[in-house]
């Protein structure tokens, strides 16, 4: 994978270059070439027209990243306007000056880009890519599956960072700069997601018309577009605010001991009740039934022999009817704009990190839930007693600090066949 890389590399090298270059103009939404390169690829249809003309509609409904704009038929529709506020929006979005651009101030744009799209000037040298907004999927949350996260998870998120990650605590970040954020966040993936929508449903958005087609044939064949988008709009925007429908209500811890810090679960006296819990983790954690040791290999080091990619290298490759490992039919979209594709590296559970939170709870909805966008799947098949002893197991490995850093187990796969560095880690 050095050649793909390489150009991966580059292209993010390249759009530094650019980036200084064009910092003088207002920077615009561009096109998702990337997934409109898939849908030509796998459909064997043209996208370049429906590309150009999905552009105008948005740009029309969202305006640009330095002047965010809402739908007249969301900001009059009450409930609708509630998932945004426009006034609070503007202060995240635009250049860095006393009251916008916060976005750009605590510099999310280096890793999200200005537009979200996961491609900002430091992403191609990360070894877990940062979020691309536009799929509408977020991994740390405390609803279900690919349900739409709360506000309070985004605001965690924002607020404390992801540790283990690029995503760090902003030192300087204010509470009352969440808000704007958060708008800014839902603002990009709406847009975004709603773009991708439109590419899919192309050819029930543009009506083909016949040559002989009058202007009031072409005139209807676009009211027939626009209502359409609008429902497409909408439906998202309704995805965001009914999302704490999905809210997993963790339930309450067992009667045998699930400690609140993990250096009482490694403290655990031999023949207490807690170790006896710790042991029935173990069981459970090897069990088929659960399939842990698939990815997290038999002892929880990160080294399953079940290697995969997140959802956002598929979104590109497997869904469009690529193969990931074939770098010549990868170049087209790498030149588009797609980052090279990196196995998951599944948690190494002597490190400590959880990267959606150490808390019991939250390791128990990971669990119950799995992870949006990535192989970890909901472990339907457990109890609750069965999960909380998993929570009790996997806390169980840490490490003490200083041998967790020095702890490393080889991964199947070294890192060039594996498309990645030997660093990069997933959940």
């Amino acid at each position: 994978m050095k050649k793909i890389l390489g150009l991966g590399l580059l292209a993010g090298a390249a759009s530094l270059t650019g980036c200084a270059e064009k910092e003088l103009l207002p920077p615009e939404f561009e096109p998702n070439l990337v997934f409109a390169r898939g849908i030509e690829y796998r459909d064997d249809i043209p996208m370049e027209e429906p590309l150009s003309k999905t552009q105008v509609y948005l740009d029309e409904l969202f305006g640009t990243p330095d002047a965010p704009k809402l739908p007249d038929f969301i900001s009059e529709d009450e409930e609708l306007a509630s998932l945004v506020s426009l006034e609070i929006l503007k202060k995240a979005a635009g250049p860095v000056t006393e009251s916008t651009g916060l976005y750009r101030r605590h510099q999310c744009h280096t890793c999200h880009g200005i537009t979200g799209n996961g491609r900002g000037k430091l992403a191609a040298t990360l070894a877990t890519y940062p979020r691309d907004y536009r799929m509408g999927l977020f991994k740390f949350k405390s609803t279900e599956g690919s349900d739409k996260p709360l506000r309070e998870d985004l605001r965690r998120v924002i607020w404390d960072g992801i540790v283990g990650t690029g995503m760090t605590k902003v030192p300087d970040m204010k509470e009352e700069d969440l808000d704007p954020l958060i708008d800014y966040v839902i603002y990009l993936s709406w847009r975004g997601q709603l773009e991708r929508n439109i590419l899919y449903m192309n050819e029930d958005v543009y009506l083909e018309l016949d040559e002989d087609a009058t202007e009031e044939d072409i005139a209807d064949a676009e009211a027939e577009a626009k209502d359409l988008i609008e429902e497409l709009t909408i439906e998202i925007a309704e995805d965001w605010l009914y999302a704490e429908d999905g809210l997993f209500d963790v339930p309450e811890r067992p009667e045998f001991p699930v400690p609140d810090t993990i250096a009482d679960v490694v403290a655990a006296a031999e023949g207490s009740e807690l170790a006896e819990s710790i042991k029935q983790g173990k069981e459970v954690f090897g069990s088929e039934i659960a399939g842990c040791t698939k990815c997290h290999g038999p002892e929880g080091y990160g080294n399953g022999q079940n290697k995969d990619y997140d959802n956002w290298a598929h979104d590109w490759t497997t869904k469009m009817g690529l193969n990931p490992a074939d770098e010549d039919s990868l170049i087209p979209f790498i030149a588009r704009g797609a980052l090279p594709p990196k196995f998951i590296d599944p948690r190494d559970f002597r490190q400590g990190v959880f990267r959606g939170g150490e808390q019991p709870e939250d390791i128990f909805r990971r669990i119950a839930c799995g992870i949006a966008g990535t192989p970890m799947p909901a472990a339907k098949n457990l109890s609750d007693d069965q999960k909380w002893h998993l929570v009790n197991y996997v806390r169980s490995l840490a490490l003490p600090e200083e041998d967790a850093d020095s702890a490393s187990t080889p991964q199947a796969g070294d890192a060039e066949s594996r498309g990645g560095d030997a660093e990069s880690a997933a959940d």
